[in-house]
Formats: C-alpha cells, sequence, structure tokens
C-alpha cells in the first residue's frame, strides 16, 4: 500500500493555488490607499461641514446710513420763549399769605434797626396759620401743623458721646408664653434722636415670635440722653435686648 500511494503522489505532481506573499503585499497596499483616500475624504467633508455652517450663520455687517446736509438748508431755530398760556387753576377760599419771615419793604424813616428776620428755629415754633373751611362746614377752621420729620441715621453714626437709658421698660411677659412657661431673646435696634426720644423700633434677632411685639412696645417707651458728637447731638441706632425670664414675670 505504500508503494501505491507514493505512486499517485509522484504521477500526479502538487497544483499550487497561486495565492501567496506576493498577492497579499499587492493588496495591502491597494486597501491602504483607499483607507488614506476615505479618510482624508472623511476629515475633509468634516472641515468643510463646520466652516460652511459658520459662515452661513454669520450675519451681515449692518450698513450705516449718513446724510449729509447743507447748513443752508436746514430752518431757523426753535423760538426759545413759550407762547403757550399757563393754565389757571381754580383755588376755592381766599388764599392765605405767609406773614412770618417775610421782608415788608417800608420807608427808610420807618426803619427799625433791631428788626430781624425770623429764623427757622423760630418759624418752627410759631403757631400754624388757620384755614377758613368756607361754606357749608359750618365755619370750621382747621389749624395745621406742619411737622418735619427728620430722616433715620444710617447704621453706623461716629459720636463721642454714647446714649444712656434713662428711662426703661420692662417688657410685658405674653400671657400665652407664661402659661406655655416659654422663655427666649429678644434683640432690636431703636432709632434715638436728638431729643433723645424712641422715634422707631427694627427687630434684629428672636428665639421665639410671641416675644416680638412686647419687646418692641417697651422699646418704644424708652427714653434716652442723645448721642453726642462735637458738642452737638445726633441721631443713632442703639441696640437693645430683651430676655424674658419665667422668674422675672410678674
Amino acid at each position: 500500500m505504500a508503494n501505491l500511494a507514493a505512486t499517485i503522489t509522484a504521477a500526479v505532481p502538487y497544483k499550487s493555488s497561486g495565492y501567496g506573499a506576493a498577492e497579499l503585499k499587492a493588496l495591502y497596499q491597494k486597501y491602504m490607499s483607499l483607507g488614506l483616500v476615505f479618510g482624508a475624504l472623511t476629515v475633509f467633508s468634516a472641515f468643510g461641514s463646520y466652516h460652511l455652517a459658520v459662515w452661513l450663520s454669520t450675519d451681515d455687517e449692518p450698513v450705516h446710513m449718513v446724510r449729509i446736509t447743507k447748513y443752508s438748508e436746514l430752518g431757523p431755530p426753535p423760538s426759545i420763549q413759550s407762547t403757550e398760556v399757563a393754565p389757571s387753576v381754580a383755588v376755592a377760599g381766599p388764599a392765605v399769605k405767609p406773614s412770618i419771615g417775610i421782608p415788608v419793604p417800608v420807608p427808610d424813616a420807618e426803619v427799625n434797626p433791631e428788626q430781624t428776620i425770623a429764623t427757622q428755629t423760630e418759624l418752627s415754633q410759631q403757631s400754624a396759620p388757620s384755614i377758613d373751611a368756607g361754606a357749608g362746614t359750618g365755619g370750621v377752621q382747621v389749624e395745621q401743623d406742619i411737622k418735619i420729620d427728620d430722616e433715620p441715621p444710617p447704621d453706623f453714626v461716629a459720636f463721642e458721646k454714647e446714649p444712656i437709658a434713662v428711662k426703661s421698660v420692662m417688657p410685658k411677659y405674653p400671657d400665652i408664653a407664661l402659661r406655655a412657661g416659654l422663655e427666649g431673646n429678644v434683640f432690636v435696634k431703636a432709632w434715638v434722636d436728638k431729643e433723645g426720644k424712641v422715634r422707631k423700633v427694627v427687630l434684629l434677632k428672636a428665639d421665639a415670635e410671641i416675644f416680638v411685639q412686647a419687646a418692641i412696645d417697651a422699646a418704644s417707651q424708652m427714653v434716652f440722653t442723645p448721642a453726642i458728637m462735637q458738642k452737638n447731638p445726633v441721631s443713632v441706632w442703639v441696640s437693645i435686648p430683651f430676655h424674658f425670664r419665667l422668674k422675672n414675670a410678674k
């Protein structure tokens, strides 16, 4: 059998497939070139699409139109004098003219050298003028009291002498908090004016809302010596703490 197999092999020679290293090298170079071309086209198309989108989204610069007019073509300037008449305002009742602090011209012989014009302080101390209500009101006269309130001071005011409480008021312990056995602290700031009176109270911090109104009412009734700066009184804010304790409750 071995001799028979050798005889058949010798009779039928081996046929090569014809696909070797040379063919693989040729195919490798072919597909490598195709890959490079395809990659380059992909990159260029991506960049081209991006720049095309940017170019399409860019708005054109606005065009400014400038018109040049000759001075001779301009008309005359508008008149600065108004020809319109001010509308008349109807006044009910006789007008009351102020008589305090207004100088009245008199002959030189009647001039009093000691006569002076009233100051702002003297004007504020004068009684307010009375206004007649007119017919239909029974001839009732109404006195107008003109009162000028100062503006609240800033949060920080320099002073040489701080205000001192001359009248301290203990806050009333709320009944509900007393029955519930609640305790707490309330911190407020009070606007002390130049006369030492409390003009306004602002809440700063409170442990419980139930104690706030009692603390504000107590702070509003307090009286202080005014703060002093360069021998003059100044308005300041004063911080006032209130401690609600059951042992101090009445």
